[in-house]
């Protein structure tokens, strides 16, 4: 992560000019961070928009060529002169000077007076994650159907296979995660809730709910609570 920064200029009076100067270095350190975080793909830049004509005074992951004390862009100069510009446009379609497609939002930054003072920009990349994306449709397309319907799981708990999975993801996926990355504590919750909607009454349904958590059917088993082992 590259992160260029003009030098700060001396505190001004009067008191306008130096909350300025506040919200810029303010500014400086969230341009930091954010370009820490979001490197490589996304180049993070902080304009003064009190001197246009060099508004740009920090750049993280410098993906567009702009320098230190480039102009302000159409988008900033609209901040400028209209005082009802939107304070975050976000996620609207841009280009790099060299054609890749960018995804970019700008905050505005006003002081005390209601003055939008600077911006924080934020403009992605989208060309490496649009060939990745198609990579991956490619991967995962599937050819006609076959001859007959197969399945890979045993057929002896086909009930079971189907009821008990489902139930399992819609557990998981309700707390953010999947059935084998649940806790031990989500899990034995999931399965005291498949005990008492009556699923683990389903032929092999321990040996499904085992297999769809990754674990020994055993350990299913002490997940259950005492009123419902046998």
């Amino acid at each position: 992560m590259s992160f260029m920064t003009k030098p700060a200029q001396p505190e001004q009076q009067p008191e306008q000019q130096h909350e300025n100067q506040l919200l810029l270095r303010e500014g400086r350190k969230i341009v930091e961070a954010l370009g820490q975080t979001l490197a490589p793909l996304v180049e993070v830049l902080l304009h003064d928009l009190t001197t246009p004509e060099q508004s740009v005074v920090a750049i993280a992951n410098n993906l567009s060529g702009r320098q230190i004390g480039d102009a302000a862009t159409e988008m900033g100069l609209a901040r400028i002169t209209d005082p009802d510009f939107p304070d975050v446009v976000a996620n609207y379609p841009n280009r790099f000077p060299d054609g890749r497609p960018v995804k970019s939002t700008s905050i505005g930054l006003k002081n005390s007076a209601g003055e939008c003072v600077a911006a924080i920009c934020l403009n992605m990349d989208v060309s490496l994650l649009g060939a990745v994306t198609a990579g991956l449709g490619q991967l995962m397309q599937t050819g006609a159907a076959a001859p007959v319907a197969e399945t890979l799981a045993p057929h002896a708990n086909g009930e079971a296979r189907d009821t008990i999975r489902a139930a399992l993801e819609r557990f998981a996926a309700a707390r953010n995660t999947t059935p084998i990355g649940m806790t031990l504590a989500q899990r034995r919750e999931a399965v005291r809730e498949l005990a008492e909607s009556g699923h683990l009454n389903l032929r092999h349904a321990l040996a499904e709910v085992a297999r769809t958590l990754g674990v020994a059917r055993p350990t299913v088993y002490s997940y259950l609570p005492s009123e419902h082992r046998p």
